[in-house]
């Protein structure tokens, strides 16, 4: 009898150490994430393949062309302008917002963060209605000083100050959520070993800080690399605005690929570039229990609030004067309201679409790397995330080569649209999947499964509801993206489909800037309350640990 209860207890207990064990992955669910990552990768593999259709000869010719060593001279020279100005703004206002006495704080830190709701051509057509050769604030500077502002936004400086001034908030929000993060304790004891303020600044604050400067920076030049809206309004030639040119213009497809194969292996150095320098850095550091002392800004209060002042008066009040003048103007002469509801409908319908699918294809390969971290999961959800490397222009050309070789009826079609949209921003969705899934303890999940679930019954019935929150925020964020895609849009919507972005390029392009305006508003209004909940609220309202608890 002692025999058969040993051998039920090992056997229980041989069945209990299985059951604490993490199953297998299901097989639906791993080819879901398969078939996923496949379709994100291929627009990288099919443009190598057809560049390298025209011959090593043709490719190499077109590679090392002077006009593509100039297209790459002046990408990198925006790239590198575009960062460091970026970042020359973010660190002192992040600083001022997260670390001193710094009247209406909360208030300046939003404003500093708004201009994200400015797509680049919107904030190009902006800032070229204001300061262009006819703009009014270049006229009117010029007839009350010897100030000549007028070619100032076009050409390399217009490409710079459109793309810096309204992308510097990426790096922006990271500085701040690092700032209040830093442990006080090393600036204190730097103080008392005799350390002034800047050179503690300098020497302990700054070179913790490096991680959220490199981040931001990448997520900076990734955006001008790929950028076509604001180079294509300021005529700043680089290697979107070739490529687009090349294949709508010229007709030269193997011309446009061998050229996207520069863009992406530039998108691809300049991701390198960062893991290199983050590898070098430090491990983290725990969250601070307790948050620094403000510091008191004194007599440089003033100074302090005139800078913020100017700068927001110059992102945000300025671009919202201008595309109001134009729109009243544009309304006052009989062009109706109505004129932009076919665009912005157009917009929402096919950026939601490209939403839900970028959320629904994210849950596969996010479940997988989390619940089954092996090298085959994180490998698919690495791949899955190659739109982070691809422009726009490059995913757009990939698809438009392979329909018209194998899927021609897909050609100039919605459903393509939305794929290269969901290719472009599902890398947005997935880092929001995958942080859902992994603040939710596997416990539940096992639960389940002891009760009888299966695994695609547990993740359907249980982890899909606690994970919701994470869904709809990828959701809110692949949505506001798509809302502003450009290049991807003019390449691949069918014949008379317009969206918001279209339109304004177009009308743009032409200078007509009254019809430009109206749809200009219409954008950035919409963008406005997600990015706020979705991008700036979780940021600035983010806390030291122990801190308000």
């Amino acid at each position: 009898m002692t025999g058969v209860a040993v051998g039920a207890a090992r056997r229980s207990s041989r069945w209990s150490r299985r059951s604490r064990r993490s199953p297998g992955v299901s097989p639906w669910l791993a080819a879901a994430a398969l078939l996923t990552a496949v379709a994100a990768g291929s627009p990288l593999v099919y443009i190598g393949i057809r560049a390298a259709g025209s011959g090593p000869e043709r490719l190499w010719a077109t590679v090392s062309s002077p006009l593509t060593l100039e297209l790459l001279g002046r990408t990198i020279a925006l790239t590198v302008g575009v960062v460091a100005l970026a970042a020359a703004i973010a660190l002192p206002m992040a600083w001022l917002v997260a670390r001193t006495d710094l009247p209406g704080r909360r208030l300046w830190a939003v404003l500093g963060a708004l201009p994200l709701v400015f797509p680049s051509y919107v904030a190009a057509l902006a800032l070229v209605a204001a300061l262009g050769p006819r703009g009014y604030l270049s006229v009117w500077l010029e007839s009350w000083a010897p100030i000549r502002v007028g070619n100032l936004t076009y050409g390399y400086s217009g490409a710079l100050l459109a793309l810096a001034l309204f992308t510097y908030p990426y790096i922006y929000l990271l500085l701040v959520a690092a700032l209040r993060d830093l442990d006080p304790a090393y600036e204190e004891s730097s103080r008392s070993l005799g350390a002034g303020r800047w050179r503690t600044f300098w020497r302990v604050v700054l070179p913790q800080l490096r991680p959220a400067l490199y981040g931001g920076s990448l997520l900076v030049a990734l955006y001008t690399i790929s950028d076509f809206g604001a180079v294509s309004i300021s005529r700043y030639n680089t290697f979107t605005l070739a490529i687009y040119n090349a294949y709508r213009t010229l007709f030269d497809r193997s011309t446009a690929a061998a050229l996207a194969l520069v863009l992406i292996a530039l998108a691809i150095g300049a991701i390198g570039l960062e893991g290199a320098l983050s590898r070098r850095l430090p491990p983290n550091r725990l969250r601070p229990a307790r948050s620094a002392e403000p510091v008191r800004l004194g007599r440089w209060r003033w100074p302090a609030l005139a800078a913020l002042s100017l700068l927001v008066g110059f992102n945000l009040v300025l671009p919202v004067a201008v595309l109001g003048y134009w729109a009243a103007r544009a309304v006052s002469v009989g062009n109706p309201l109505g004129s932009v509801l076919q665009p912005a409908l157009g917009s929402m319908g096919v950026s939601v679409i490209a939403a839900f699918a970028a959320a629904a294809l994210s849950i596969p390969a996010a479940v997988w790397s989390v619940r089954h971290p092996s090298k085959l999961s994180a490998t698919v959800e690495r791949v899955s995330r190659a739109g982070f490397a691809l422009p726009g222009i490059v995913i757009a050309l990939a698809l438009v080569f392979f329909v018209t070789r194998y899927l021609l009826p897909l050609y100039q079609t919605l459903g393509l649209l939305v794929v290269a949209y969901v290719i472009r921003f599902l890398p947005e969705a997935l880092a929001a999947s995958r942080a859902a899934v992994a603040s939710i303890s596997p416990r539940f999940e096992e639960a389940a499964r002891s009760l009888g679930q299966s695994q695609l019954g547990a993740l359907r019935t249980l982890t899909l509801p606690l994970v919701r929150p994470g869904l709809l925020a990828g959701f809110g964020l692949v949505f506001l993206t798509a809302m502003k895609e450009l290049p991807a849009t003019l390449v691949l919507r069918p014949a008379g489909f317009e969206t918001l972005a279209t339109r304004i390029w177009s009308t743009a392009a032409e200078g007509i800037y009254s019809q430009a305006a109206l749809p200009g508003l219409v954008l950035v209004g919409v963008s406005l309350v997600p990015t706020y909940l979705l991008v700036i609220r979780p940021v600035l309202d983010r806390r030291p640990s122990g801190v308000g608890r």
